[in-house]
């Protein structure tokens, strides 16, 4: 006899977790399907863990909107939860006359999307900011923040347990059929269950499993294009206090300087397109690191500069396209949900995008 749940989620990143909570806590039976040994384990865990304010992406775009709602979503959910986080702000610098029309296109889009805190800084205010830093002309984003996402995660899936849904590890899924409404998953190890709901928040794995999914029509699975961005940490102390970010170019957000709950800084990531998932740092790319970082810290010394960890994002495009969240009404299977393309902000909206899929559910 097959098991049967009302829901499934595959995924149990960020927002697989998020999503499974917010179901949970309204009386739904939910279970969280994984393939690695523990949670988070993917892009949820190699990333900046930084609390993005919204600035980049134009109004009407789903990384603009789910971000700002998220943003505020995590910062109170951090607090009520003792979630280590910090609201440290964010600087973002020219680092010459010729990027100063770019930083305020940045300011202008910021304000078109309902951002009203950000400050333009003169060359000297910015100087007063951080020190250290070099830089003709900058913003300053007081809500942007970091926070440990592991605990974070951690506080989800305590969350989740806390309401009855529950998560299966080392799991594979060979396939996925829909038949007499319902969802049946089939393991690698023979093992079946059946769901009314089926959520693919697979991150990375999101495109393999819809090409699991039985009667999903291939065209409505997205191409996915694996952007590799490496980290190198800072040793020592540094009078750092705040987010560091160059002028973003198109595909990235630059080589930026983060830090993190201890206090200590790394740097990253840059944008290498891949073919094959792997998450090695090559220590040749520190020339690389130097040379863009100089542009804003020139007193960076590579001394203290080692290879940290790699992450990859799924990404849409090489030109930043917006979430891809498909529903019944894109690919015509009921109690389907896909999530394409969930990178950066995905970190910061993962509440607000766990109430939206929420809501549209109940909608439907």
């Amino acid at each position: 006899m097959t098991d049967h749940i009302e829901i499934i989620i595959i995924g149990a990143g960020v927002i697989g977790l998020s999503i499974a909570k917010s179901l949970a806590e309204k009386g739904h039976e939910v279970l969280v399907i994984e393939k690695e040994k523990d949670f988070g384990m993917g892009i949820s865990s190699r990333n900046s863990e930084v609390i993005h304010a919204g600035l980049y992406f134009t109004p009407e775009m789903q990384k603009t909107t789910l971000c700002i709602d998220g943003k505020k979503r995590l910062y109170d959910y951090a607090k009520s939860h003792h979630i280590p986080h910090h609201r440290c702000g964010k600087l973002i610098v020219a680092s010459s006359h010729d990027e100063i029309p770019k930083l305020r296109q940045i300011y202008q889009n910021a304000n078109n999307c309902g951002i009203d805190d950000l400050a333009y800084l003169t060359k000297d205010q910015c100087k007063s900011f951080e020190p250290d830093i070099v830089a003709e002309a900058g913003l300053f984003s007081p809500s942007s923040g970091i926070i440990d996402s592991h605990s974070y995660m951690l506080s989800l899936l305590g969350d989740l347990e806390a309401a009855g849904g529950k998560v299966a590890y080392n799991v594979n899924i060979r396939t996925i059929e829909k038949s007499d409404r319902k969802f049946l998953v089939s393991t690698s190890d023979d093992y079946q269950i059946s769901s009314n709901w089926l959520i693919n928040a697979a991150g990375l794995g999101a495109m393999n499993i819809a090409h699991l999914i039985k009667d999903l029509d291939p065209g409505n699975i997205p191409e996915l294009i694996m952007a590799k961005g490496h980290y190198f940490s800072y040793s020592g102390k540094t009078r750092f206090r705040h987010l560091v970010y160059p002028i973003p170019f198109v595909g990235g957000l630059g080589v930026h300087l983060t830090l993190d709950m201890a206090g200590g800084v790394k740097f990253g990531p840059d944008v290498h397109f891949i073919d094959h998932e792997n998450y090695s740092v090559d220590p040749a790319l520190k020339d690389d690191f130097v040379n863009s970082v100089k542009r804003y810290f020139p007193a960076i010394d590579a001394d203290k500069l080692h290879p940290g960890y790699a992450g990859i994002r799924p990404k849409l495009s090489r030109h930043g396209k917006d979430f891809n969240i498909q529903f019944e009404k894109e690919h015509a299977i009921k109690g389907l949900v896909n999530l394409f393309g969930m990178e950066s902000p995905g970190l910061t909206a993962s509440l607000a995008i766990a109430d939206y899929i929420t809501e549209k559910l109940y909608e439907s």
